[in-house]
């Protein structure tokens, strides 16, 4: 299974045209049925859409229906064992507490995989390992 991170949610409803091949993309993968994500990739999802200076604002009911939609992949909740976890891999692995809540939400989940921008392309984290799904693009 493969963890998706917030980027590939956000790229699925992008309208910029720069933007148009990674949302392709995103949708592609969102049509997966392998996939899981986690209570907080949810909500970092809804912060940015919802966001009063982003050009194309969704509603708090568009925003709600999409999170919803979501749902139909495993969601990971965040827990104290994921929280105190990802402490020990943000630690371990330099890499910040968001990023690590994403590698450990992934682990709970029992996934192989995270998709995602803000980790190095190929990079492992104790089993987890990282793809760039927009990688060349």
């Amino acid at each position: 299974m493969r963890f998706v991170d917030t980027s590939v949610l956000l790229y699925a409803i992008s309208r910029d045209p720069a933007e148009q091949q990674k949302a392709a993309r995103a949708n592609t993968l969102l049509g997966s049925r392998d996939l899981g994500l986690s209570v907080q990739v949810l909500q970092e999802f809804y912060v940015e859409v919802t966001r009063e200076s982003r050009t194309d604002r969704l509603t708090y009911e568009q925003a709600t229906a999409l999170v919803d939609a979501f749902r139909r992949f495993p969601v990971q909740d965040m827990t104290v064992g994921v929280s105190l976890a990802a402490m020990s891999t943000g630690q371990r692995f330099h890499v910040s507490y968001r990023d690590a809540t994403v590698i450990e939400a992934a682990r709970a989940l029992g996934c192989d995989f995270v998709l995602t921008e803000d980790l190095s392309d190929g990079g492992e984290y104790a089993g987890i390992r990282v793809t760039n799904p927009f990688s060349g693009m």
